[in-house]
């Protein structure tokens, strides 16, 4: 690749890098008002993967979630305090426990879903057919693409290991 071909390329990652910046600065916040309302964002992303996984050991939520199986056994005691996870008897293993989301917490999300989404409907409502299909479609391959890359980002920042066990 010539020099000037790899500098429009880097000069392009830089807009969608600074555009993501904004975007997680806007997600902070609504974070923030998520949180004062009485749900913080990281019980929120339990609850949904807890939710998408099905009843499941608190180690596995941890791995799903990028933690560390500590801080979500914390954050697990608040969600089954207020009623959204309930702890079960593990089928396969009597003596261990799994997590389940409750009535009241498929609630919780079937509401936060569709508020995020009336919202997202509102946001795009002035886009026409094609360009929100479009934007769709290269938004699902972003993240996509985003989530497949995300064990070599952090691996190469220095802040763990790769997925193979690469230190």
């Amino acid at each position: 690749m010539s020099d000037e071909a790899q500098d429009a390329q880097l000069a392009q990652a830089e807009r969608i890098g600074m555009a993501l910046v904004r975007l997680n600065k806007m997600h902070a916040c609504v974070a923030a008002h998520m949180s004062k309302a009485g749900l913080d964002k990281a019980s929120f992303v339990l609850l949904a993967n807890l939710m998408n996984l099905g009843p499941s050991r608190s180690s596995a939520l941890a791995e799903a979630v990028f933690s560390d199986p500590s801080t979500v056994s914390r954050q697990v005691a608040t969600l089954v305090k207020e009623g959204w996870v309930e702890r079960r008897a593990d089928p396969d293993d009597g003596r261990a426990s799994v997590l389940a989301v409750t009535d009241a917490g498929k609630r919780l999300l079937e509401e936060r879903r569709l508020m995020r989404n009336q919202s997202i409907a509102r946001m795009f409502a002035e886009w026409s057919e094609g360009d929100l299909g479009a934007f769709i479609d290269y938004f699902e391959r972003f993240v996509g693409d985003y989530e497949r890359a995300l064990p070599n980002f952090i691996a190469e920042s220095g802040l763990g290991p790769r997925s193979e066990g690469e230190k």
